[in-house]
């Protein structure tokens, strides 16, 4: 049983109404995730339109994939203060007249501005709420309904990619942008159907109430100002998660890792062109992978949930993240389209295993309790490497010429990152065994100590009795 069934003020119901929270999730993550990866069929076209370069029309997705992590906290307030609801449907809406709006740019900043900013805004708005909703209704079911909700970006992915060639050939990118709009509205019918689970949170706020206006007659006017600022941010943002070393071995490993992660799916399309792959046979590819990215998904949260990987999920973690690196660095050497498939299917693969596991290593980490706000902290952390990995990358292309110093990159940057968290994992967990082991010494040499002192007491309370009992005898 997941240790955090103790942190929480109700009991989720593991299935019920929660299996549609889950499909509403899958339509919102699969968003989320898979539309900034699908526009890559445009970028050809638009790189002509507008006459830049492989790392500017790259600043497109990467901007947007930034965005969507960047705007973790803000959606946190929201659905901190509002629910999941009204907060993925407000996205939906934003990124629908995003696109709209997009199809009318007349400069690559109009694109960097509704695709990127706006767009990407109201993805976040999906993105977040959809996981927090989620780890509500589900605990010990949680790892296999994670699964299933980020299965929504393989799924959609796999959808996006011939619908995306399919519109580009008939409408060219201009009126793609515009259909696209009103199908991204599809977000906001997925958020009608996340119907907020009741929780009474009312005995636990009491309390904490009573504990503050406690401490607040001990401490000075000025201290009881310092802490009630502090109270009023925890009360939307909790920082004290930037205590834990766990956390803080999780966050780094994770920057290291999206530095690279979204590279080689971002040159996917062009990669396959540049060895001869005509258009068509290029955008299968991302069906492909959708494919393989779709049924890992399920497979790795049903795993995740068995007896033996749930006590060690950071560990399968870390296999997946180092499984992708080792993935990109040898799938550079394969050759021809049965090569690319064959690549294709093993990035799909390990895509999905770090897909699946991600948040639940998250949840696993710091509990649904703390998860909305901590998700929020962490999106925002690393927008910064999901802003600049793809075009970083895409100057290498610049510089060299030849997509294969992509691959290289990539996959030392991730088998880097699967094999520091392996071993950082592997020492937080010692340390917290000794810990415990120092604690529970502790409370031994403390109770040994309270005994003679007991001891002694008891023994100056005995002649007192008896002199108590003497006196009542002789009267």
């Amino acid at each position: 049983m997941p240790s955090d069934v103790t942190d929480l003020d109700y009991t989720p119901p593991d299935g019920g109404w929660g299996w549609v929270v889950v499909f509403a999730s899958f339509i919102s993550i699969g968003f989320a995730y898979s539309f900034p990866k699908s526009l890559t069929i445009y970028f050809k076209e638009i790189q002509e339109h507008f006459i830049i370069s492989y790392s500017e029309i790259a600043w497109v997705s990467s901007i947007m994939m930034a965005t969507t992590y960047a705007g973790g906290p803000v959606s946190s307030v929201l659905v901190n203060r509002y629910g999941s609801r009204p907060v993925v449907i407000i996205g939906g809406l934003m990124v629908g007249v995003a696109m709209m709006t997009a199809s009318f740019a007349t400069s690559i900043l109009h694109l960097f501005i509704c695709v990127g900013v706006i767009g990407g805004f109201g993805l976040a708005f999906n993105l977040q709420p959809s996981l927090t909703i989620t780890s509500k209704y589900f605990l010990v079911k949680r790892p296999i309904a994670n699964g299933l909700a980020m299965t929504g970006s393989p799924v959609l992915l796999s959808v996006l990619a011939p619908l995306n060639q399919f519109l580009f050939d008939n409408f060219g990118w201009r009126g793609s942008f515009l259909i696209l709009g009103g199908v991204l509205l599809h977000c906001c019918v997925a958020g009608c159907l996340m119907r907020p689970i009741k929780v009474k949170l009312a005995v636990k706020k009491l309390t904490h109430q009573t504990a503050t206006e406690v401490d607040v007659t001990h401490q000075t006017a000025e201290t009881v100002n310092i802490q009630g600022c502090v109270e009023k941010v925890n009360r939307f943002i909790d920082l004290s998660i930037f205590k834990e070393r766990g956390f803080l071995i999780y966050l780094v490993g994770n920057v290291v890792m999206l530095l690279g992660i979204h590279a080689p799916i971002v040159f996917l399309v062009p990669y396959a062109e540049q060895h001869g792959i005509d258009e068509e046979d290029a955008a299968l590819l991302l069906s492909i992978f959708a494919l393989a990215d779709t049924v890992a998904c399920p497979v790795t949260g049903f795993l995740a949930s068995t007896g033996w990987i749930r006590p060690n999920i950071q560990y399968f973690f870390s296999f997946a993240v180092a499984c992708n690196g080792v993935c990109h660095l040898t799938g550079s050497l394969l050759t021809g389209y049965v090569g690319l498939v064959v690549y294709t299917v093993i990035f799909g693969s390990t895509w999905g295993m770090v897909g699946a596991l991600k948040f639940e290593v998250l949840m696993d980490l710091v509990g649904a309790h703390q998860f909305s706000s901590t998700v929020g902290l962490v999106t925002v952390i690393e927008c910064v490497p999901v802003l600049l990995g793809p075009p970083i990358f895409g100057l290498l292309v610049d510089i060299f010429k030849d997509y294969k110093f992509i691959h290289f990159t990539s996959g030392g940057m991730l088998l880097t990152s699967g094999v520091f968290l392996f071993i950082m994992n592997y020492y937080n967990y010692r340390q917290l065994e000794n810990e415990e082991k120092a604690s529970k010494k502790e409370i031994q040499i403390s109770s040994a100590n309270q005994l003679p002192a007991r001891e002694e007491a008891n023994d100056k309370e005995a002649p007192v009795n008896m002199r108590s009992e003497e006196a009542t005898y002789s009267t």
